[in-house]
């Protein structure tokens, strides 16, 4: 389902991306076009872009072509999901060591669709981190990698 949501191919597009979307929160999901995990998410995101058209706009990354933000973003699994809101970056309180970022798919579109919500309701109201509504046992578990260093 990746063919049915836009793609971001460069550095540029994604700046844009993040300077244009307004009003909305801008989720871009970083991973590689034809990884499983990767297909899984796309296909949760496809299904739920236009019931949340009023509220996100989605768009893929190719990480290979954009080492410039893989690399800021510190993305060592994919596919990792970012999100901003006015340019500015939303941080999620998952209940996990990292809040800049989701990685991994989301279980269920309903999932995807509560965290978008409450996302949009905090950016509305000037937070700059939010709650994730998420089951905890529907949230994938990973180390971090610099952990300890």
């Amino acid at each position: 389902m990746s063919f049915l949501l836009p793609k971001l191919t460069c550095k540029r597009e994604v700046d844009q991306a993040i300077k244009s979307v307004a009003e909305k929160v801008l989720v871009l999901r970083f991973g590689i076009f034809f990884d499983a995990v990767c297909l899984q998410l796309d296909d949760i995101l496809a299904k739920t872009a236009h019931d949340l058209s009023k509220m996100a706009v989605i768009y893929l990354v190719d990480v290979d072509k954009v080492p410039v933000y893989t690399q800021y973003f510190d993305i060592s699994y994919i596919p990792s999901t970012i999100f901003f809101f006015n340019g500015q970056h939303m941080k999620v309180d998952y209940g996990s060591p990292d809040h800049t970022k989701f990685v991994g798919s989301f279980k269920t579109k309903q999932d995807f669709i509560d965290l978008i919500e409450v996302i949009y309701r905090g950016a509305m109201h000037g937070k700059l981190i939010v709650r994730s509504p998420i089951d905890p046992n529907n949230i994938p578990k990973y180390d971090l990698l610099y952990q300890g260093i």
